[in-house]
């Protein structure tokens, strides 16, 4: 065994060895019984205050092994039920805390409506349940009626725990998660002030007339309360344990053990049929609420306050306990201005606050392990006075490239004191930007929009690279870009960028109404392609722009991220008009957007010390389980390459060569069978058959969106399979190329190379816009052009980088006659370059006069191949235009081998059974017979239907 190999394969041994290890020492923790039991219990509450109306709280008290001891409230994010934090609720038991979980109204199995955590609600819910724990004998009490108790949650949880101290003097300490201040500031929130920010000090207030909504955010959000509401009161049903009423599985309640607590009188869980509410489970004010915003994007002043009263905002100034705010930095619902805002208003009204920022949110994920770890350290020195005080003020996670293993790296930073999202000027950088006035336009409808991002999915896009500039589009002349040069050495953002701007309207549907722009801070790479940290966007509403056209300064305060910028890097601003995750204008208008005072973007900076910590046996052993999976994805990731990177050098100046390819699928069915065919540079290859031939199959095999179950494909030597790096020789059109009409020509095919994230040089934009002949027309827009400029529009598409083979799925689609002639020179002019052309058409009289070659399938299989001319002229009947048709039937009659003669007005028709042409023109004209033109009768119409059989054309 080569050495190498076999290094390779201790290797692997080793890592499965460490696996198998980790999984019998998990296996063997796993069998250790918990050291906690569990009691489930339906707790009646008061539905509001003063009301005789019952609600059924669906609990699940976890208690350690030794009581009493202090208790802390789990409450559930927002879709999710007391399930949803199981995990979180049996570390904090293992720690020796009673934890209670439960479903709020409105989820799970809990009865009553969704208020959104209204202090009339869900807060007096949670006050219920203190004084239920208050009277449990497990639990330690400080003086009676008041527990030892902390609330930790996330997301709605999280606000929860803020609202609930705020309202309920008895809670100790409280760490909310990823959670909001103010929801109608984060829903509808506002990044600009006509003020100038002064250092240390909040951010101005937003403009009086409102934000900009997060109408792809409140929608998803609204959506998970949209099920069916479950009745209260009295007369409705309990089911049993186990028994869920709408699905009959088990809701994941669980399992009783010894000492389980026996529900109190009263305590029964109704449950019912929807209602027909278009509210759902919601309460009407969150309805109507819901339903005011989402209609034109504007909250009204009723709506507002709900959100208000709902929010922690409202209680801030009152909550004294010791709080621990920990804020994710991929988060795009929730971001660092929220807990910014909780900090500095809870340590404005005397509290004690720590603010941790993760890598993760409501885009990235929950707290990992080690997090969790430091949540539960703060809890226990807060209410059970044991270890050293976690010391945290603050800190920041900071998130490295990614490691060789696909994951990536995070490192710790701890501060001496938090300073606020926004830090005063010593603390922050300047970064000189760019770029002149620019003109900036919102198409009507406000479609296409710009892309910053999907909701929920942002991290995940920014760790894949190849991917990421899919999702972080700005549609040409839709935004004003400013960028500044490279950066010298590392620069970490920590906190929220500022730039001051001047907005002016540039046309008659701008002037005097609101302007709505998104305001975008970029990481460039040296090689162009570039990220937004955090997937963050500010949007700005700047109320009715003068109608003289006079400029508006505003500053924008960017969204807070931590971002660290490598040396020789860029910055680059990004003002759009559009954004398709919120609200916009629908009607069209234009702006002229420029860099105001010094042409700067001022970014935070927050020094500290970069901390370390253990590694404990389990983390090690879950390393080794990645490790497992990445030489997993290693080995076969290294067998592709081999397979894609291997060059046949006979076959690397072919363009294609297919042989013996077959595709089969489940059921019997096999849609390409044996198929072999050749395809050589200069040719025009016409690839021909009936509906259900294969050839689709054939063609996406071919661009590698499908694997082969046999045989294989070469492309210049290249075994091609999917994201082999020879695909990028092949340029593609399949019908319908999704043009931007708004936009013209060029600019869509500006749109469509960026996307590729391939450097715009190589494009040679010139070169296939000359190839298909548009002329100045490609500076229109594309609304203009008529089907055949579109479709030679959709031929230059596929021409960009003028790629080696073109590959066309019926190009001369809805052309008319002389649009398919103009069709057919563009690929002969193609071809003529030296590279090759696929095409796949029906129109088999356009194939014979385009193409040099022609493949033809039926079943699967391929039946005929060759040149055109041999195609047509394989059955031996020929035709002669000539001077003396009667002359040249006799003369044609007398050459051994030819069946039958006869003359066609000025045409003579002749069976040669073989016979090359060339014989017979050489003995008419040696007998004095002049032949004007010679060539097959039959027409390739003609073949076709006589491989394939009447009655099964192409259509």
């Amino acid at each position: 065994m080569p050495r190498a190999r076999r290094a390779r394969l201790l290797t692997l041994l080793a890592v499965a060895a460490l696996v198998i290890t980790g999984a019998l020492v998990w296996a063997d923790d796993g069998d250790r019984p918990p050291g906690y039991t569990t009691n489930e219990a339906v707790i009646d509450v008061a539905a509001a205050p003063g009301s005789d109306d019952r609600v059924q709280l669906d609990t699940t008290m976890y208690v350690p092994e030794r009581t009493p001891a202090p208790a802390v409230l789990v409450p559930h994010g927002f879709g999710g039920d007391k399930n949803s934090v199981a995990r979180e609720a049996a570390e904090l038991a293992e720690r020796g805390f009673v934890v209670l979980t439960y479903s709020a109204r409105g989820f799970g199995r809990s009865t009553g409506r969704i208020a959104l955590n209204d202090p009339d609600h869900e807060v007096a819910d949670a006050s219920q349940l203190v004084d239920y724990l208050a009277s449990r004998p497990e639990v330690a009490l400080d003086e009676d009626g008041d527990p030892s108790i902390g609330v930790t949650g996330a997301s709605y949880g999280g606000a929860l725990a803020l609202l609930l101290a705020g309202n309920d003097e008895r809670i100790d300490v409280i760490a909310p998660v990823m959670t909001y201040n103010d929801l109608g500031q984060a829903l509808l929130p506002n990044a600009a002030t006509t003020e100038p920010i002064a250092s240390g000090t909040p951010a101005p207030g937003a403009f009086s007339d409102g934000g900009v909504f997060k109408r792809a955010w409140a929608g998803s959000l609204f959506s998970a309360g949209l099920g069916p509401a479950r009745p209260s009161g009295p007369g409705a049903e309990a089911p049993e344990p186990g028994d869920d009423p709408e699905d009959g599985e088990d809701a994941g309640f669980s399992s009783g053990t010894a000492g389980a607590s026996v529900p109190m009188p009263g305590q029964r869980l109704p449950v019912g049929e929807n209602d027909g509410s278009p509210c759902g489970r919601f309460t009407e004010q969150v309805c109507a609420a819901y339903t005011d915003v989402a209609t034109d994007g504007v909250a009204s002043e009723q709506t507002l306050a709900l959100l208000r009263r709902v929010s922690p905002v409202s209680v801030t100034d009152n909550i004294t306990a010791p709080t621990l705010l920990v804020q994710g930095t991929s988060d795009t619902l929730f971001g660092l201005d929220q807990a910014d805002a909780n900090a500095r208003q809870i340590t404005g009204a005397g509290g004690e606050v720590s603010v941790i920022w993760y890598t993760g949110g409501h885009d990235g994920g929950v707290p990992g392990a080690q997090l969790r770890t430091t949540i539960g350290d703060f809890l226990e020195h807060h209410l059970i006075g044991e270890g050293d005080d976690p010391g945290i003020r603050f800190a920041y996670d900071v998130q490295g490239a990614l490691r060789t293993n696909g994951t990536p790296s995070v490192r710790t930073v701890e501060a001496t004191a938090y300073p606020g999202l926004r830090t005063a000027p010593a603390d922050r950088r300047t970064i000189q930007l760019a770029g002149t006035e620019q003109v900036a336009q919102r198409p009507p409808g406000a479609t296409p929009s710009a892309v910053s991002g999907i909701p929920g999915l942002n991290r995940v896009l920014a760790n894949s690279s190849r991917i990421a500039g899919l999702f972080a589009v700005d549609p040409p002349g839709q935004a004003a870009m400013f960028t500044s040069g490279p950066v010298d050495s590392q620069l970490l953002i920590t906190g929220a960028p500022t730039v001051t701007l001047n907005v002016a309207a540039a046309g008659d549907s701008a002037r005097g109404r609101d302007a709505v722009l998104f305001v975008k801070l970029f990481d460039v790479n040296p090689d162009g392609s570039r990220s937004l940290p955090g997937s963050a966007v500010a949007p700005v509403r700047i109320p009715a722009l003068p109608a003289d056209g006079t400029p508006v300064e505003v500053t924008v305060t960017l969204p807070g991220v931590v971002r660290p910028i490598e040396a020789g890097h860029s910055l680059q601003l990004v003002v759009a008009t559009t954004d398709q995750a919120y609200a916009t204008p629908t009607e069209g208008a234009a702006y002229r957007i420029s860099l105001s005072g010094d042409s700067a973007v001022s970014v935070p900076l927050v020094p500290g010390t970069t901390m370390t910590s253990g590694w404990p046996v389990t983390q090690l052993l879950g390393i080794g389980g990645v490790l497992a999976v990445v030489a997993l994805v290693a080995v076969v990731a290294a067998i592709r390459r081999r397979r894609s990177h291997h060059v046949d050098p006979k076959l690397a100046d072919t363009p294609l060569v297919i042989r013996d390819l077959t595709k089969s699928y489940p059921g019997g069915l096999t849609a390409v069978k044996d198929l072999s065919f050749r395809v050589e540079r200069g040719q025009v290859l016409g690839l021909l058959g009936p509906n259900g031939a294969g050839k689709t199959t054939t063609l996406r095999m071919l661009m590698g969106l499908i694997q082969p179950t046999a045989g294989d494909i070469t492309v210049f030597g290249h075994a091609v399979s999917p994201g082999a790096p020879v695909l990028s020789r092949i340029g593609s059109f399949v019908e319908g190329s999704g043009f931007l009409p708004h936009l013209s020509g060029a600019e869509n095919l500006k749109l469509y190379w960026a996307a590729t994230g391939r450097p715009a040089e190589q494009a040679r934009f010139e070169e296939a816009l000359e190839i298909a002949g548009l002329g100045d027309a490609v500076h229109r827009r594309v609304r203009t052009y008529s089907q055949g400029m579109r479709q030679r529009l959709a031929i230059a598409q596929a021409m960009l980088g003028l790629p080696d083979l073109l590959v066309l799925d019926e190009p001369t689609n809805g052309l008319d006659p002389p649009q398919i002639h103009q069709m057919r020179e563009v690929l002969r002019r193609y071809a003529a370059t030296g590279r090759t052309v696929l095409v796949s058409s029906h129109l088999l009289a356009e194939v014979e006069q385009t193409c040099t070659h022609v493949v033809v399938m039926h079943r699967g299989s391929l039946v005929a191949s060759g040149e055109v001319s041999d195609i047509v002229s394989a059955g031996g009947e020929a035709s002669f235009r000539v001077d003396d048709p009667a002359a040249a039937v006799k003369v044609l009659r007398e050459i051994d081998g030819v069946i039958s003669a006869h003359a066609d007005d000025d045409a003579v028709h002749a069976d040669l059974d073989g016979l090359p042409r060339s014989e017979a023109v050489a003995a008419l004209v040696r007998a004095g017979v002049a032949v004007e033109q010679a060539g097959p009768r039959r027409r390739l119409e003609d073949v076709f239907l006589q491989l394939v059989g009447e009655g099964e054309r192409d259509r």
